[in-house]
Parts: C-alpha cells; sequence; structure tokens
C-alpha cells in the first residue's frame, strides 16, 4: 500500500476495499496487534501541532483518508490515473469490515470498547439483525474520565478472553489514539480501530451529513451546527491549523524547486 505525507501525517492511497482487505489480512495473521486510524483535518492538525498525540500516531499501522481535504492534498501528489475518487470515511469502513465478516464460517470476531452501555446494546442490536452471521464476542462501556492502571489491565483482559480480533475503539480523540498507542505492547494479536463518533452515528445518537455535504468536504459544517458548543472550538482550531500547515509545506516545496 502506497502512502503519501499530509501535513507531516503518512495517509495511506487507498479505497474501502483496499483497506478491508487489508485489515482482515492482519486479522487473520493474529501475529500481533494491529492498529487503524480514519484521519480527518483535526487528527492530521493535530498530529503535526501536538507532540504527545504525534509520539502516539506514529504507532499506527494504516492511517486512511478520512477527510475530504485530506483526499485533495493527497491527489495533488498524485498522477491522474491514480487519484482517488472518494475518502475512506471511519464509520462507513466500520460497516463494510463488518459486512465483510458476515459469513457462516468467518473466522473474525468483533469487540466494541466504548461509549454508554445503552449506546453498545442498540450497536449489538443493531449489527446482529443487518449482519446475522457476524460474531460479537462482546462489548465494554468504560468509566468516564482518566483510568487507573488497573481498568487497562481489565479492558485487555477482556479483549483477550473474548478472543476478538477486529476491536473498535470509540472513546473520542484523542483519548483513543493514546490508549491504543500506549497499550500496543501488551495488547492481544488484533486490528485496533480509533473510531471516533462511528458509535454514536451507528447507534442513532448523532445525525450524519448528507451526502452532498460529505462529497464536498463540508461535513464539518454540518456537525458545527448540530454540536455548536461541543465542536466549535475543535474546529475554528484544527481546521485553521491544518490550512496554515499545508500552505506552509506548499510554500517549502516550491522553494526547493527554486
Amino acid at each position: 500500500m502506497k502512502f503519501r505525507s499530509v501535513i507531516g501525517l503518512p495517509v495511506a492511497v487507498t479505497d474501502y476495499a483496499s483497506a478491508v482487505a487489508w485489515i482482515l489480512e492482519k486479522a487473520s495473521a493474529a501475529d500481533r496487534p494491529y492498529a487503524v486510524e480514519a484521519a480527518n483535518t483535526h487528527v492530521a492538525a493535530l498530529s503535526r501541532h501536538d507532540p504527545e498525540f504525534s509520539e502516539s500516531i506514529r504507532k499506527f499501522d494504516l492511517i486512511t483518508p478520512d477527510g475530504m481535504p485530506l483526499i485533495w492534498s493527497i491527489n495533488r501528489q498524485l498522477p491522474t490515473a491514480e487519484k482517488l475518487t472518494d475518502r475512506v470515511y471511519g464509520p462507513t469502513l466500520m460497516l463494510q469490515t463488518i459486512a465483510a465478516t458476515d459469513t457462516t464460517q468467518s473466522p473474525y470476531r468483533h469487540f466494541l470498547l466504548g461509549g454508554k452501555n445503552s449506546t453498545l446494546e442498540t450497536l449489538t442490536q443493531r449489527f446482529s439483525k443487518e449482519f446475522p452471521n457476524t460474531r460479537f464476542a462482546g462489548s465494554y462501556s468504560p468509566p468516564f474520565g482518566d483510568w487507573p492502571e488497573q481498568e487497562s489491565e481489565s479492558i485487555i483482559s477482556k479483549i483477550r478472553d473474548s478472543g476478538a480480533n477486529l476491536v473498535w475503539v470509540g472513546l473520542g480523540c484523542p483519548k483513543q489514539e493514546h490508549w491504543i498507542a500506549r497499550n500496543k505492547h501488551r495488547l492481544p494479536p488484533a486490528v485496533y480501530f480509533g473510531i471516533g463518533a462511528a458509535f454514536a452515528f451507528h447507534a442513532g445518537e448523532v445525525r450524519q451529513a448528507p451526502a452532498l455535504l460529505q462529497k464536498i468536504g463540508l461535513e464539518w459544517l454540518y456537525r458545527l451546527a448540530m454540536e455548536p458548543r461541543r465542536l466549535f472550538k475543535r474546529y475554528l482550531t484544527y481546521n485553521s491549523l491544518f490550512v496554515y500547515y499545508s500552505l506552509k509545506d506548499h510554500r517549502a516545496n516550491e522553494e526547493s524547486k527554486v
């Protein structure tokens, strides 16, 4: 799989089919823990701006282009025949991965980590109806806030005992990325996903932006309108930083050609 730098973040040049194939291959291998992130402008800008988050995200094995600005940045670096036509959106990647394991002979087992108990119950019920042959090995709603070491040890034991090889971690960014990265050396062999708001979307707790707004890169505006208090500072800060770092890198590249 090819990668291209987006303001310093190594993002895969991939589509849904290739990403799902990679994920299932690594889950089947069961040789070590793998970490997957669907990166939007927030993740990219945070990884450039925050050294601690950068250290965590560097431990991820596959970073897909979740946001359209990342697609545009990647495509500027590719010949016409190789340009990407769509992003690899985290919530959709989750559904497509689950769908790909919906067979009677499937060796894949899913684990849901994060969210409220009611959210996990709704997700399990929905997925069981839509994907009747998919096996869900377990789920866990951890306590809110910072965790003591014993909590992480308990979570890791639950995952290990479940036999899951596809673990969906919906703790919110950056908590989920830090947790996966800091514990990666002791996590059971599986593919671990930093999946953000996908739990809330699929449980029907938060509405997703219309497809047209997603396509033209304005999903953030829709989500801001839905949750202005929670998201205003994030989008103002990190969208601005993404633009700033993109322009800075473009200028540096142009000057290096002179």
